[in-house]
């Protein structure tokens, strides 16, 4: 990056929020998937929408390209500089800037922390009910950016149905301002849901107005143990059609065997089994636990369930979804590589098994971590690395078994990225998912909102 550019930035946000220093560099070009060598050209971090309006215009200007960069957290590459990139950091725009109780809204800036929201809602007796993992750290832009999901999205859904207004700047550094919170709006095309999930390609999202609702009461937690994973959906069937689900989770052995190296965490029962599903619901009457024992041995009787704990309290409750909350975490060091896959519910089982047959054979001294939101048919496979294999060599492995994985994908109308987008790490596989028309659309769309191309280029596919 030339020197007159970095004074123009300078002149923009001030000089304490442009930064070249290798370290920055580093932090600032990368996301969570750890497998792309950061490269950004220097890292500058506005305070102001106008001010991010102003180094838009001058990309356009002196022609270099923006990685909008929020926590960071993704795990598809998304927020990633590796071609000399100036990384636009959203992290000083964080304000909550209100919250209206009528409305039932919360206006925020892009840069707040998702767990931030969460809980000011609860501050105010209201709830955001989008959750998953990394909320302490992960940004609202990001969410916005990857239409993040997560473990509630059986009962509340994803980020787009949260998302009642969004101010965003083009690729050309106009301002939209899409919907303004309403509820009813019949005016043509849509343009906020085309942001949400687009991955900082057509715009920069910088301020977003959050749908909230009631929050949920008493929220009670079961782990049951399955030895088949057939069983897991005669199951879910038992308890859907008497108890309000919050959340249908599932993980493997293999996956509680790994949490429980790296914490001081119990199992959830004495037995070993080789599935286990997490259930949550509201226990909001008298007859609610009544009904969720009755549900449970019924599971039992059919002899799909072959051991159970429930919650007695909240603090059980949160030991029990560590169980589950942890695997990420817990597996990190393998530097793992992830796939986040979908299909409808009712063919996952015939899926995982599937894709187990494929893994087990093309993968045969790799260690295979299976976990997911199972409840919405959204499963995360993970391959953890071998410690005599470097990044490069493991990922060249990976990706040479992706194409079986994901023709069963196509053949059940599944998806290649079920939350974490598309970034660097999928945008190769992108027509398992996307006809040719629809990715020739896309690219329409894109040059529509930046001409130049200068926002996150490369990212879900190449112009």
């Amino acid at each position: 990056m030339n020197n007159h550019i970095i004074e123009q930035l300078i002149e923009l946000v001030g000089k304490d929020y442009v930064s070249s220093d290798p370290s920055d560099l580093k932090e600032y070009g990368q996301d969570w998937s750890k497998i792309f060598e950061p490269n950004a050209s220097v890292i500058v971090r506005p305070k102001t929408t106008e001010q991010v309006q102003e180094i838009v215009k001058l990309a356009n200007k002196e022609a270099f390209a923006v990685v909008p960069s929020g926590g960071r957290t993704g795990l598809s590459g998304g927020a990633c500089a590796t071609n000399g990139e100036v990384v636009l950091s959203l992290d000083r725009m964080n304000e909550i800037l209100s919250i209206n109780s009528i409305d039932r809204t919360l206006q925020c800036q892009a840069g707040t922390i998702t767990k931030q929201i969460q809980e000011f809602a609860s501050e105010h007796h209201l709830y955001y009910p989008v959750d998953f993992a990394s909320t302490g750290s992960s940004q609202i832009g990001g969410n916005i950016a990857t239409n993040a999901g997560g473990i509630k999205v059986i009962r509340w859904g994803m980020t787009r149905d949260w998302i009642v207004g969004l101010k965003v700047v083009t690729g050309t550094g106009e301002l939209l301002d899409l919907n303004s919170g309403l509820v009813k709006n019949a005016t043509g095309y849509d343009l906020r849901h085309l942001i949400i999930g687009s991955e900082g390609t057509l715009g920069i999202v910088v301020e977003a107005t959050i749908k909230l609702t009631t929050p949920p009461k008493d929220l009670t937690v079961m782990v049951l143990g399955l030895d088949q994973l057939s069983d897991v959906y005669p199951v879910m069937e038992t308890f859907q059609q008497k108890l309000n689900l919050t959340a249908f989770e599932f993980f493997s052995e293999q996956a509680l065997s790994k949490v429980l190296e790296h914490h001081e965490l119990q199992r959830p029962f004495e037995s070993t089994s080789n599935f286990y599903i997490l259930v949550e619901f509201e226990n909001d009457s008298e007859s609610t636990m009544d009904i969720a024992f009755e549900c449970f041995e019924q599971a039992m009787e059919q002899g799909w369930v072959v051991d159970g704990v429930i919650s007695q309290s909240e603090s059980q409750a949160e030991t029990l979804w560590a169980l589950r909350e942890r695997i990420s975490e817990s597996i990190s060091v393998h530097t793992p590589y992830k796939n986040d896959i979908s299909v409808i519910p009712s063919k996952v089982a015939e899926f995982l098994s599937s894709v187990d047959e494929i893994v087990a054979k093309e993968y045969p001294d790799f260690e295979i971590i299976w976990f997911g939101h199972i409840g919405d048919g959204n499963l995360h496979l993970n391959i953890l690395r071998p410690d005599d294999l470097t990044i490069d060599q493991f990922v060249e492995q990976c990706r040479r078994v992706n194409p079986l994985i994901f023709d069963k994908i196509k053949q059940l109308d599944g998806s290649i990225s079920a939350e974490h987008g598309v970034g660097l790490v999928k945008k190769d596989y992108l027509p398992y998912s996307r006809s040719e028309v629809e990715i020739a659309l896309m690219k329409s769309i894109k040059a529509a909102f930046d001409p130049k191309g200068i926002l996150n280029p490369g990212k879900l596919f190449d112009q």
